[in-house]
């Protein structure tokens, strides 16, 4: 929050985000560890440590100040080297996460309708390029399409899924109860099922609610601030958490094919967690400038009042 009062701090900021990002995207190229299909883990000592989740708060922070800048290429650039990186990493989840907030910024940006399609249709040509490239990406379209088809295999995670949240009813089975150890990665990926297994659908219904909250009020803080930097800020908060909070939800209600990213402030990930409070906090900070300008206009608006009539 205190870089975010000073444009001066923040300016020299995107610096060093910029080259700690690319720095942790190559270093993962390198020494990444691969697991359940993407190398997107680095582990030193007895700690483990996901590049991809820390360079989402520096994305935000180079694309918002940039835009504002109206500096198309250097951000276009810096977006293309971390998609390239993801793809390489064969981190497909997060490389969606990515893009999809990536194009909403520059649409609330721009408002440039034909540009904004022709970033849809360049990600659908990148879709089918992974579905055709990575083995591992066809099996969840296999198990999206039908689960049950190949349930002792590819279909088993999301059948167990979608089995235990029909089972849950509207109140769920209780909590620790039910058999959330038959879903694989249930701690992370699937972490939404269990919650509807064991607290109901109400309360999922309830959860979602929530997110959306976050989204509304992200919204409202980027419309209501005056500098477009802050706005872009609070806007890219915004979509980095709403867009990983639809894929992960929509993946496991079978609604999409699944990605493996976490549910943000849910999912068990250290990571991941420090990373969606650092976006919280970004937002928080746009927030209080906003409290702070308002602050001042009532002030000034005071004192205006308390002259004298000439």
């Amino acid at each position: 929050c205190w870089s975010l009062r000073d444009l001066e701090r923040a300016k020299k900021l995107r610096y060093v985000a910029a080259a700690g990002s690319l720095a942790l995207l190559a270093f993962n190229l390198v020494f990444g560890v691969e697991q359940y299909g993407a190398k997107n883990w680095i582990f030193i000592g007895g700690f483990s440590l996901q590049p991809s989740e820390i360079v989402k708060v520096s994305l935000g922070l180079i694309l918002s100040y940039y835009m504002s800048e109206r500096r198309f290429w250097t951000w276009f650039v810096f977006l293309a080297i971390c998609m390239g990186a993801l793809m390489l990493q064969r981190d497909l989840g997060t490389a969606l996460v990515y893009f999809t907030a990536s194009l909403i910024l520059f649409y609330a940006h721009s408002g440039n309708v034909l540009l904004t399609l022709a970033g849809l249709a360049g990600a659908s040509g990148a879709a089918v390029f992974g579905y055709n490239a990575f083995r591992h990406v066809q099996n969840r379209v296999a198990a999206w399409k039908n689960p049950w088809s190949d349930y002792h295999n590819t279909g088993y995670q999301l059948a167990q899924t979608l089995m235990a949240i029909a089972s849950a009813g509207l109140t769920g089975v209780g909590l620790g109860l039910g058999s959330p150890c038959d879903i694989p990665y249930y701690f992370t990926d699937f972490i939404f099922a269990i919650i509807c297994e064991q607290f109901g659908l109400l309360f999922g219904i309830f959860t979602m609610g929530l997110y959306a909250i976050i989204i509304l009020r992200g919204m409202s803080i980027a419309i209501q601030t005056r500098y477009s930097f802050y706005g872009l800020l609070a806007m890219a908060v915004t979509a980095l958490l709403g867009m990983q909070t639809f894929i992960i939800i929509g993946g496991v209600l079978k609604l999409i094919p699944l990605t493996g990213i976490t549910l943000p402030f849910v999912s068990y990930g250290g990571t991941s967690m420090l990373s969606c409070m650092a976006l919280i906090g970004l937002l928080q900070g746009v927030s209080s400038i906003n409290q702070d300008e308002m602050k001042y206009d009532s002030q000034i608006s005071c004192a205006e009042e308390a002259q004298p009539a000439v």
